[in-house]
């Protein structure tokens, strides 16, 4: 019998800087902005390719059918799987922008710099 124990990794360590405007709190909610923003873009993701994952099916089968009008059909089915792709790297263009913007953000705050929705209010 085996006696190896497994325990989990602990957690890295978050490093939390509180400052008199309230910094740790702006860095969890630069954490709940991020993750909102992975889990939307993931989801969108997984929505869209789960459509082509059906596109494709019925493209195999318009294939293996080898009828003149389900062969036809095909190519409006493969033009949209085209577009769907396009989508996906929209999705991931746009995510990996807001992802860059939640950490720029992040090291504002942790820097003690106010966060650029402070600014502008500060400047009205």
């Amino acid at each position: 019998m085996n006696n190896t124990t497994v325990t989990a990794s602990p957690k890295p360590n978050k490093k939390r800087i509180k400052n008199d405007r309230g910094g740790a709190k702006k860095e969890e909610e630069c954490d709940a902005e991020a993750w909102d923003t992975l889990s939307k873009s993931f989801k969108q993701v997984q929505s869209i390719l789960d459509h082509n994952s059906d596109l494709i099916k019925q493209v195999n089968a318009n294939h293996q059918s080898k009828i003149p009008d389900n062969l036809v059909k095909n190519v409006s089915l493969i033009r949209e799987i085209n577009g769907n792709m396009t989508k996906v790297m929209s999705i991931y263009s746009d995510l990996s922008f807001n992802v860059s913007n939640i950490v720029e953000e992040r090291r504002r705050l942790e820097n003690g710099g106010e966060s650029k929705l402070e600014s502008a209010s500060n400047e009205s």
